[in-house]
């Protein structure tokens, strides 16, 4: 039976409530250790504590109210500033925040917390009685528990990509390539770190297995009048409906006449002007500011910064920006593992940087901002930047390209190669490397989402990661175009024009056909082609827009017309190039290409299959892909 039994709703308001003012109680910690004498953050670290405390005290978390008890007294006397916050004491105070996030953990399985770790406790009760704070035998690794989850699935070094060593050519002249190639954490003796209980980690790994803060929160606020917004909008469409089994009820009495008509056009108009509004207000109820996610990393940066003995300032911009919910939550082990990176593998030791001219303390940029249907998110850091011919060279030595690939391609692509399973210079493990998901995974996980990650780097300068977003998952604007009888749909969001195309307007060059627009010449691909299937000249050209490959004309046979879709998954199964499918008016399913990645491995999408509900060659499909499409 479950220690909360009949207090399961008080439990679950206490952790969302006390996860929110633990993530605020991190954040302000991290300023205050830039700002130790403010009294007003002083004043809100200390407030957070006591509200914790009580409503753990509520629930009988005993071992929780003690830490807390004895974290506030520290607070208490630092208030009174009767004590100086020192960066070891930062760093106990930091632990005991640790631990109270680890006892939530025990918390959200329905598990009263066990006692803090003796020497965190020791820790507390020195610095409250003024004596030096014990040391013990070694610092724990820097982790969240999201990691912790990934690092139990994904192999230790997969696809992890370690910059120090690959990017030694980028060095400057007159630093030695020792300086450049060390491994990070040779470094951690750099700068005194302060102590951490030994039993931090393993109570960790526990209470993320019980299904803590690793695990994906089900719930979500809602503003009020976004909830009232959609009350409205059903009482309308209620409304309308009736409107319409009127209507219905005098064409079913003969009474066909131009007034009945005109009125049903003007009620199925009305309609759909309020589903649309609807689809609108119910997907702004699934959008949550990306704060909530950003919060979580000025703690992980500081945490990780001091344990590499670097200097670092983590920027937030954006954090009020909206996104889906969904993507929030999927977003967390991708994002944490580029944070991660730009600070372990991008930046540079302080000495190093300043020998490089640069401050010895180096940024971090982490902004969110709305471009049209999308958020882009970047992860930027004023670091050693990396070099294309590098990551070239590395693919090629491992024998993930050849060197025909190698040699035909460009610095952008050459980049790319860093999302190759497998690529990575790692040749020793550290404490803070080659554990959590690999640079493959980030960028699956991405594409997951429909979304895609492109890098932009300058040697000596910096690395920018940017990663391209939906809004939501829920609907998706369309374009659907027609291959013969079969209809595929294209994100409207890649559309920049439509034209029809003739061979007189094709030229071929290098065996590759081409077409001028307005100066602009654009490779022309056929849409039969990339689905390996039979296909006459086609007649009208899509001209498309991508992140990675610029623009192209795909051309097709004709067009259906724009559509808002909402995409459902094919079953267990997502097939190259395909990002899921819907249901056209006539009930026909539609498969939702995935054009990036098409162009990423031509010839290998679909199998050269028709898809349609009505076709008998559904039943000849792939087990899930067939059950998916015949359902």
């Amino acid at each position: 039976m479950s220690a909360f039994s009949g207090m399961e709703e008080l439990l679950q308001d206490f952790l969302q409530e006390a996860s929110d003012l633990l993530s605020d109680v991190d954040n302000k910690l991290v300023e205050l250790e830039q700002h130790p004498g403010d009294d007003g953050l002083l004043n809100d670290v200390f407030r957070g504590f006591h509200t914790i405390k009580g409503g753990a005290g509520f629930l009988g978390a005993t071992e929780m109210v003690a830490l807390c008890h004895r974290t506030e007294n520290l607070f208490d006397r630092l208030r009174q500033h009767t004590l100086s916050l020192e960066p070891a004491i930062m760093d106990v105070i930091l632990d005991a925040t640790a631990e109270v996030r680890t006892m939530m953990d025990s918390l959200s399985a329905s598990a009263q917390p066990d006692p803090a770790p003796a020497t965190l406790l020791a820790a507390l009760d020195a610095v409250l009685e003024g004596r030096d704070v014990p040391v013990a035998p070694a610092a724990a690794e820097v982790a969240t528990p999201g990691e912790q989850q990934a690092s139990a699935s994904v192999p230790a070094g997969s696809g992890m990509v370690d910059w120090a060593s690959l990017l030694a050519a980028v060095a400057p002249p007159g630093t030695h390539a020792a300086n450049a190639i060390e491994p990070a954490a040779a470094h951690a003796h750099a700068a005194p770190v302060a102590p951490r209980p030994a039993a931090d980690a393993p109570r960790a790994a526990k209470g993320g297995a019980g299904g803590g803060s690793s695990s994906r929160d089900s719930t979500i606020r809602v503003d009020t009048d976004r909830l009232d917004q959609v009350l409205n909008l059903s009482g309308e469409i209620g409304l309308t409906k009736n409107r319409l089994n009127c209507l219905r009820a005098e064409l079913l009495a003969g009474n066909t006449g131009p007034d009945t008509v005109n009125a049903m056009d003007a009620a199925i108009a009305q309609l759909d002007l309020l589903v649309g509004d609807l689809q609108n207000a119910v997907m702004k109820t699934r959008m949550q500011p990306v704060g909530s996610l950003f919060q979580k990393y000025p703690r992980l940066v500081r945490d990780l910064a001091r344990q590499l003995g670097k200097e670092v300032e983590l920027e937030i911009s954006g954090d009020e920006t909206e996104l889906d919910k969904t993507i929030i939550e999927d977003l967390k082990d991708p994002l944490v593992h580029l944070v991660r990176n730009a600070v372990d593998h991008g930046i540079e030791m302080p000495a190093d940087r300043v020998a490089n001219g640069k401050p010895a303390k180096s940024t971090v940029r982490l902004s969110a901002q709305q471009a049209g249907d999308h958020i882009v998110l970047e992860i930027s850091d004023d670091g050693r930047g990396i070099r294309a011919d590098v990551i070239r060279r590395k693919a090629l030595d491992k024998g993930l390209i050849d060197f025909e690939t190698a040699n035909s391609l460009d610095e952008a692509s050459s980049l790319k190669l860093i999302f190759l399973p497998g690529f990575s210079t790692k040749d020793q493990i550290s404490d803070v490397s080659g554990r959590g998901v690999g640079m493959d995974v980030v960028k699956t996980n991405i594409q997951k989402l429909n979304g895609r990650i492109d890098i932009d780097s300058q040697p000596g300068l910096g690395t920018t990661f940017r990663v391209h977003l939906p809004l939501t998952l829920a609907i998706m604007p369309v374009l659907v175009v027609r291959l013969k009888q079969q209809s595929f749909a294209v994100p409207l969001s890649m559309v920049r024009e439509i034209m029809p195309l003739s061979p007189a307007t094709i030229q071929h060059v290098s065996g590759r056909a081409t077409l001028v627009l307005r100066d602009e010449v654009l490779p022309v691909r056929s849409l039969a082609g990339m689905l390996n299937r039979e296909g006459d000249a086609p007649p009208f050209g899509v001209l498309m827009q991508t992140s990675a490959r610029g623009s192209f004309v795909l051309g097709v046979d004709g067009f259906v017309g724009r559509d808002d879709v909402v995409i459902k998954p094919l079953a267990d199964i997502k097939p190259k190039g395909v990002s899921g499918a819907t249901l056209s008016g006539d009930g026909s399913v539609v498969l939702v290409l995935d054009i990036e990645a098409m162009l990423d491995e031509p010839g290998s999408v679909l199998l050269g299959y028709t898809f349609n509900r009505q076709d008998s060659d559904v039943a000849a499909l792939p087990g899930p892909l067939g059950a998916a499409l015949a359902a």
